[in-house]
C-alpha cells in the first residue's frame, strides 16, 4: 500500500511537471493520468516508473520518457472517432495511452518477445480497442489504409512513404527523423491530397526505423529515446510521389 500510494504522488507530480512543460491538451493528460506506468515496465524500474525519463524493456529497447509520450500524443490532435496506426509497439505503454484517446488502435511490433508482453498487458487492462500485428513496421498496414492518424516511435533518415500513403487525406502523421547517430527531429505532416505539409516540433533522440522482424536478442540491454521539446519551426509543404 505504501508503495501504491507513493507512486500515485509522483504521478501527479509528473502530470504537473507535464502541464508546465506545454502539454495543454486536457484529454491527453487525462490519459496520462488513466494509464498506469508501472504496468509497462520491469519489476526492478517499477520505483522509476513516474520520473521523466526513458527504461529499458529489452531487446535494445526502452519506454519513452512520459515528456516525449505527452508531447507526440498532443502533436496528433486525436479525435474519439479516429483509427490510428503506431509503429514500434514496444513495451505497449504509447499504444495504451492512445486508446484512451482514440476509437481504434493499430500497431506493429518488429520483436515478437516485446509484442507478446505489450499484448498481454493490454489483456490484463482490457484495452479492447488495440490490434496488434508481428512483422515490419516500415511497411505499415495496408489492408487496413486510410488512417487518421499515424505514430512512428523510431528514427528513420526518411519517412517511408509507404506509411504517407496510408494516412488518410486530412490526416497527420508524428515521426522522428533522423539517422541513429546523427541528429533527430520530431516531425509533424499533413496530408493534403498528393501533398503534405511538414513542421518540426523539436529535437529527439530514438532507436532507429529497422526493416524487418526479430525472434529475439541474445541481450535485453537499453536503448535510448529522449527529447528537449523546443519549439520547431513552422510548416513546410511538399508533393507525395
Amino acid at each position: 500500500m505504501k508503495e501504491a500510494g507513493g507512486l500515485a504522488t509522483r504521478k501527479i507530480r509528473l502530470i504537473m511537471s507535464l502541464r508546465r512543460a506545454g502539454i495543454t491538451d486536457t484529454r491527453v493528460l487525462g490519459a496520462l493520468e488513466r494509464i498506469p506506468r508501472e504496468a509497462f515496465v520491469p519489476k526492478p524500474f517499477v520505483d522509476q516508473a513516474y520520473e521523466d525519463r526513458t527504461l529499458p524493456i529489452g531487446e535494445g529497447q526502452t519506454i519513452s520518457q512520459p515528456q516525449v509520450v505527452a508531447l507526440m500524443t498532443q502533436a496528433l490532435e486525436i479525435k474519439s472517432s479516429h483509427k490510428v496506426l503506431e509503429i514500434g509497439t514496444g513495451s505497449g505503454y504509447q499504444a495504451a495511452v492512445l486508446s484512451r484517446l482514440a476509437r481504434r488502435i493499430y500497431s506493429i511490433e518488429r520483436h515478437k518477445l516485446l509484442l507478446a508482453e505489450a499484448e498481454q498487458r493490454f489483456k490484463d487492462l482490457r484495452l479492447t480497442n488495440i490490434h496488434c500485428r508481428y512483422g515490419d513496421g516500415s511497411l505499415g498496414w495496408p489492408e487496413q489504409t486510410d488512417f487518421d492518424r499515424i505514430m512512428v516511435t523510431a528514427a528513420a533518415a526518411t519517412l517511408p512513404e509507404a506509411l504517407l500513403k496510408q494516412l488518410k487525406d486530412g490526416g497527420i502523421l508524428v515521426a522522428p527523423i533522423g539517422s541513429e547517430r546523427g541528429d533527430q527531429l520530431l516531425m509533424r505532416y499533413r496530408r493534403h491530397g498528393d501533398e503534405w505539409s511538414e513542421e518540426t516540433l523539436g529535437e529527439v533522440r530514438f532507436v532507429p526505423l529497422l526493416p524487418g522482424a526479430v525472434e529475439a536478442q541474445s541481450g535485453r540491454g537499453a536503448a535510448t529515446s529522449a527529447t528537449d521539446g523546443s519549439a520547431g519551426a513552422g510548416p513546410r509543404r511538399r508533393t507525395l510521389a
